[in-house]
């Protein structure tokens, strides 16, 4: 047995060993204990808000969700990621006040694959406070958070058996300020980092930041833990740009602007890490003209990379559009209504087939099957009860 596969039986005989004293606990599950685990991030608080992170089983046979259970408990777990390899879950706490210090914190998790539960294997703090977003990249080697309160990114490494180390200091570092501000004095009046997300081959990081109105790329270096500014897109004044995805043939990329209810589409350089605009559409239909109040959240491609969905609160609904294999660009195909309130997040199943959109205000996700010679949505009828729900995490090891 080579070395690296020594190390990881290791690390999983020592995770099992770690999660013995829940092994007896209920299982998420469906009727006949089928399916996939599924996690949602939450905020915490008084019922009915959530405990921590929430976890279910999901049928992707039948499109079945199973009532949810808590599987860690957590402050304001808002976003969540899944390592490749390893069974460990990484979730951002956005709070303020992480260890004592002014800063959020980064959590890894071990993951029981019988019933999803989850057990702390340690905690590191983010730098700066409040952050909403993490990611980590193909090798399971880094993981990147954004602070939304702080305006910076982040990057920390993972050791073997999925813990985190410190933040590496210096700059560059591991944490890197974005500076800056844009036209909109109530919430850009300073940089608010708002997702990060690794390049496939680890060379680079898509940012984008709210407050300066800019996709802002980063030089990440995976074995060093460090970011370095490399370049920046801009997007119109006042869009707000929120959450980044990357089209499978990683040539094209689209950011979902909150501000201004609008998705960018990118040409993507990855020899270079360049993006240069190509394309900018609303998430919501011409006759909706008063959009007081309204704002989007996520963005996701469909594995067939033929569709794109982004969530517009307030409408509460999902943005559908069809994307042109041969230049990126996007036709607008309509919206769904989620049947719940203010969908922070949703998630596309692995093979595609299913939708899960998660109501924050609702306290419910809602399944969908997803048409996938149109990429229409079509409500399965099922209203799931989850308090709180903003992240939702399928579990798709590699």
């Amino acid at each position: 047995m080579s070395s690296t596969r020594f190390a990881r039986a290791t690390v999983v005989s020592v995770l099992v060993g770690a999660l013995g004293a829940v092994l007896t606990a209920p299982a998420a599950s469906g009727a006949d204990g089928s399916g996939m685990l599924v996690w949602f991030g939450s905020y915490t608080g008084a019922p009915p808000k959530a405990e921590g992170i929430s976890v279910a089983r999901f049928d992707p046979a039948t499109g079945r969700l199973s009532p949810v259970v808590t599987a860690a408990r957590l402050k304001n777990p808002s976003f969540l990621a899944r390592h490749p390899a390893l069974p460990v879950l990484y979730a951002v706490s956005e709070v303020e006040d992480a260890d004592g210090q002014r800063a959020g914190s980064l959590t890894a998790l071990a993951i029981d694959a019988t019933t999803g539960l989850l057990t702390e294997l340690n905690r590191q703090v983010t730098g700066k406070s409040t952050p909403c977003h993490v990611s980590i990249d193909r090798s399971g080697r880094a993981a990147l958070a954004a602070n939304y309160g702080g305006g910076s990114t982040v990057c920390l490494r993972i050791e073997e058996d999925g813990r985190l180390q410190p933040l590496v200091p210096g700059t560059p570092g591991g944490h890197l300020q974005h500076v800056g501000k844009s036209v909109n004095p109530e919430r850009q009046a300073a940089p608010h980092g708002h997702s990060i997300d690794p390049s496939p081959d680890g060379r680079f990081a898509i940012s984008c930041d709210l407050g300066i109105d800019k996709v802002l790329v980063h030089a990440l270096d995976i074995g060093a833990g460090t970011l370095a500014f490399h370049g920046s897109a801009p997007v119109r004044p006042g869009a707000g740009p929120r959450h980044f995805a990357l089209h499978p043939d990683g040539t094209y990329g689209y950011c979902i602007n909150e501000l201004d209810l609008t998705v960018t589409a990118f040409a993507w350089d990855p020899a270079v890490g360049s993006l240069k605009e190509l394309q900018t559409l609303s998430t919501l239909p011409a006759d909706v003209t008063d959009r007081t109040g309204f704002s989007t959240a996520e963005i996701a491609i469909h594995p067939s990379g033929k569709f794109l969905y982004g969530s517009n609160r307030g409408h509460d609904s999902i943005a559908i559009f069809a994307i042109d294999g041969d230049s990126g660009r996007r036709t607008f195909r309509g919206v769904e209504p989620i049947r719940g309130r203010t969908p922070r997040n949703f998630a596309i199943d692995p093979s595609g087939r299913w939708l899960l959109a998660a109501g924050q205000d609702s306290h419910t996700v809602t399944v969908f099957g997803i048409d996938r010679q149109t990429g229409a949505l079509e409500f399965t009828g099922q209203s799931v009860p989850v308090p709180a729900p903003v992240c939702v995490l399928f579990d798709t090891p590699r």
